[in-house]
This record gives C-alpha cells, sequence and structure tokens, in this order.
C-alpha cells in the first residue's frame, strides 16, 4: 500500500478534488486491472483514450483517478486529480510507486532507428565484463543480472519498466543499458526516468505508419535528448546528419564519436572480414569479431560510452576484443560446400543497404549476393519498393518473400514491394511467399563462394500471419537448409 499524497507529490497537479490522504492497493493504466483502492490513471493512448473507461474504474473501486479532463459526474468516494498530461504523469507515478529505481542504478539510454540493440546490449556485457552486476533492456530480450525476462516491446510500459527496473536495484545491478524506441519518447514511457547517459546512433526511414513524417520522427528521438540532466552524458554519431541536431537543446556533456571525422572517440576499420574486424579506437588497435561499418559505429558508441561511465580505459580495449555479436544481426552460417548464409534484422532500407554494401565489399562484386528479403505488414508501406530495389541493385538475385504480414495479404505486400524493381532487375528477381520455401530456394540456387542474407526478422522467432504468431526462426531454417548442401 501507498499513500496517495507520497505519490502525487512526483507530479504537477492542476486540480485536485477530494482526499489525498487515501491508502493505493496499485497503480494501473489498464481500466482491466483496476481493484478496490486502486489508482487510474487515464492517459490518451494511440488506439484507445482512458478516460473513457473512467465510469468503469469507479464502479470497480477505484480510490483516485489521473486525468486530463475530468468526467461530468464526480463520485464522491472517488479522489480525481486532474494534470496537464496523463502519460508523462504515469511515467513519474510508476517511477515512485517503485522507489524510484533509476536514481539508485547509472542508466544509458540508446536511441536511433539501426543500432540500438546491438549497442545496448554490447554496453551491458562490457557493464559485466568489467565486473560489475548490469540490467538490459532492449528488443530481444530483457536481463537482470545475466537472467533473462521476456520481451515484448522495444521500450515496455512505465509501470512494467519502472518494476523491472526495480528488480535490478534489488538484484544489486550497477547499470543498465536500455533501448529508447521513438515511440516509448513520443509516447512518454520513459517520464520520471534519470539517465546517467544518452547515445545516439543515426536516423533514417522507419516508423512512418506512427510519426507520418521523418520530421515528426526525428523530433520523438531529439525530445530523448532535450530531456536529459546536466550531469548525463549525451553521446552522438557525428557522422550521420542528424547527429548534431540531437545535441542542440540538451543540457548534458556532449560528446561525438566517428568512422570518418575528427570526434571525441573516433573508430576506424583497418580490416574487413566476413567473420571479424581489425579497427582502433582512438589509436588502439582492436581485432573484433564483428563485420561491416555499420558495426563499426556500434563498437565505437560502446567505447564511447564506455569510456564516459567511467571504466578503465585498457580493460575496455581488452574488452573490446571479447565482446560478440548479437543473436540475429549478421550472424554467420557457413555449408561444407563453401556457401556462407548470413540472417540480419535488417528491416529498413538503410539497414538493408548498410548489409549489402558490407558483403560487397567483402565479396568483391555484388553478382555473389543472393537476398531474401520482405517487409511487414501494417507498418510503413512506402519503404517496401524502397527495400525491393535496394535489394535488387545490390544483389545477383533477390527473393522477394513473407516478413510478418500481420492482417494484411502477403502476396499484395510482395506485389508493393515488386513495383521497385527496375526492369534490368525482374530476370533476376523472384517472388516467394512462403518464407521458408523462399530461403531454402536461395541456399539452393547459392554455389560455392556466394553470401545468402536473409534479412529482415533477425532474432525474431515467429511469424505473424493473419494476426496469429507461428513459430518460426529464420536462423533454424538457415541452419537446416545449409546442412544439407553438404
Amino acid at each position: 500500500m501507498k499513500l496517495l499524497s507520497d505519490l502525487l507529490s512526483a507530479i504537477d497537479v492542476i486540480e485536485l478534488i477530494g482526499s489525498e490522504h487515501k491508502e493505493i492497493s496499485t497503480l494501473e493504466s489498464d481500466s482491466r486491472k483496476i481493484k478496490r483502492d486502486s489508482l487510474f490513471v487515464a492517459v490518451r493512448g494511440y488506439n484507445v483514450d482512458g478516460h473513457k473507461f473512467i465510469p468503469l474504474v469507479t464502479l470497480a473501486g477505484a480510490a483516485a483517478i489521473v486525468c486530463e479532463e475530468l468526467p461530468e459526474i464526480l463520485d464522491p468516494a472517488v479522489t480525481y486529480v486532474r494534470v496537464e498530461n496523463s502519460a508523462v504523469a504515469l511515467g513519474k507515478l510508476a517511477s515512485q510507486w517503485w522507489g524510484n529505481p533509476s536514481r539508485k542504478l547509472a542508466l544509458v539510454g540508446v536511441t536511433g532507428t539501426n543500432g540500438k540493440t546491438t549497442t545496448a546490449t554490447l554496453i551491458y556485457e562490457m557493464a559485466r565484463m568489467m565486473g560489475y552486476k548490469a540490467g538490459l533492456l532492449s528488443t530481444v530480450c530483457n536481463y537482470i543480472d545475466g537472467v533473462a525476462e521476456p520481451s515484448t516491446h522495444t521500450t515496455p510500459d512505465p509501470l512494467a519498466l519502472n518494476e523491472l527496473l526495480h528488480r535490478m536495484v534489488v538484484a544489486g545491478c550497477s547499470y543498465v543499458a536500455m533501448e529508447v524506441s521513438s515511440h516509448a519518447a513520443h509516447q512518454h514511457r520513459i517520464a520520471g526516468l534519470q539517465f546517467a547517459g544518452g547515445v545516439f546512433s543515426n536516423l533514417t526511414r522507419d516508423h512512418l505508419d506512427y510519426h507520418k513524417t521523418v520530421e515528426a520522427y526525428l523530433a520523438a528521438k531529439k525530445s530523448f535528448f532535450d530531456r536529459l540532466p546536466a550531469e548525463a552524458f549525451a553521446l552522438t554519431n557525428i557522422d550521420d546528419r542528424n547527429g548534431e541536431v540531437m545535441l542542440q537543446n540538451t543540457a548534458a556533456r556532449r560528446y561525438t564519436y566517428s568512422l570518418r571525422s575528427h570526434a571525441d572517440f573516433m573508430g576506424r576499420v583497418i580490416e574487413s572480414r566476413l567473420d571479424g574486424t581489425l579497427m582502433s579506437f582512438n589509436g588502439k588497435e582492436v581485432e573484433v569479431l564483428f563485420t561491416g561499418r555499420f558495426n563499426a559505429y556500434n563498437l565505437t558508441a560502446v567505447y564511447g560510452a564506455s569510456s564516459l561511465l567511467g571504466w578503465d580505459a585498457d580493460k575496455i580495449a581488452v574488452n573490446m576484443s571479447l565482446l560478440v555479436p548479437v543473436a540475429g544481426r549478421f550472424q554467420t552460417f557457413r555449408s561444407p560446400s563453401g556457401v556462407t548464409a548470413i540472417v540480419d534484422y535488417a528491416h529498413t532500407p538503410d539497414a538493408l543497404v548498410n548489409v549489402l554494401d558490407t558483403i560487397r565489399e567483402i565479396t568483391g562484386t555484388a553478382e555473389r549476393i543472393i537476398t531474401v528479403v520482405g517487409a511487414g505488414g501494417n507498418r510503413d508501406a512506402g519503404k517496401r519498393p524502397i527495400m525491393a530495389h535496394e535489394a535488387a541493385v545490390r544483389s545477383g538475385r533477390v527473393i522477394l518473400t513473407s516478413d510478418n504480414p500481420r492482417d494484411e495479404e502477403p502476396a499484395e505486400i510482395i506485389r508493393q514491394m515488386e513495383a521497385g524493381i527496375d526492369d534490368e532487375y525482374r530476370s533476376t528477381t523472384l517472388s516467394i511467399v512462403d518464407r521458408r520455401e523462399a530461403i531454402r530456394t536461395a541456399l539452393a540456387l547459392a554455389k560455392p563462394g556466394d553470401v545468402v542474407l536473409v534479412a529482415g526478422k533477425g532474432h525474431e522467432t515467429y511469424q505473424e500471419i493473419h494476426g496469429v504468431r507461428h513459430h518460426f526462426d529464420d536462423r533454424e531454417v538457415v541452419a537446416d537448409a545449409i546442412g544439407k548442401l553438404g
């Protein structure tokens, strides 16, 4: 039980009707979970407005309601708390409910279109290599000092998020690395959290089904940096044209990283192979188990963040060579006959270009690349022909297939992708709706020395078709098919 007055001390109250001297049993934003003496926060969501459920939560026994607009009929047994923004209030209340766990941790947020998962995961791994207990909040999985917790969203809702952070505090964690999605920033899911640092990777077209414009998408990312406190650090990729934008209004200490320009943290690719890269970080040469310039950027960000967290410079350099790739991120499989398959999460045009350019640089020609790629349903349809075009230009052969069609027809998504295939590439493009068959066909077509890229799903272990999730793991299908090549 918590005192309502103690909870309300964390938020800006415009109007209070009723007593604040009440004991609260639970804090909820889901009307279905309301119990007697609960505090309900009516949030205006993307699809549902919580204000519509105020009469229901009143009947269910809610003791207090936080809202932006008071209902027409007020129940004298209920305390009504009017605020400017319920979503912001929910984040602050959730933090207060769980004892403000982020203030007891060094919390580092990573945002950007591509590279969030890899960068956040490697900061988490680096912390553990340095001898600290650490936590991770990511798309792939959440971890509390090495113990896995299922992940359903890139950034959880404020209640789940603060509960996880509280459990990390209880487990003795000192550091936490966290992906910060544009949705989470825009929806104020991170309100109330205290960050020790923020990292920006890059910004390319994505999530326009939600944000509508690139400018709005950029603004959501930037809002995370705008809210960083003065004692935090803000580390940005200066090679990205939006890197400087992220730093414009932040109160945090400003730092940059780069592969091309002068920066606080400079990474350089000396030699690249399919199984690793020789790099230097601020002049220190390190052999890393990662491939591609996009990974070189991620690693440079990790090097910079690790340095800004105050960890020993020599240990950081040694540990960089011991870090291993994240599951489903440029994950490599090889057949005895010499065919290489790569599974990667690339699901945006820019990410696909980065992976294909990396493979082409190493193989020396696009003709040796066979790309299997699809596009998700109920998401930004505008990127579908762009992804197909980029794959065709950079590959010897392309197979368009299903990704997660969700509620859309797979064949229609593929048809929209086909619109991006120029006439000169139609003869080298196939369309196979069944993803398993598409992967098997790609590997059957491959000759010794060829590279098959299976893009889009990476670490995911399901395929969502007509709203139903079925078990499907690109890595399992690739491993099975490549094992039969001999």
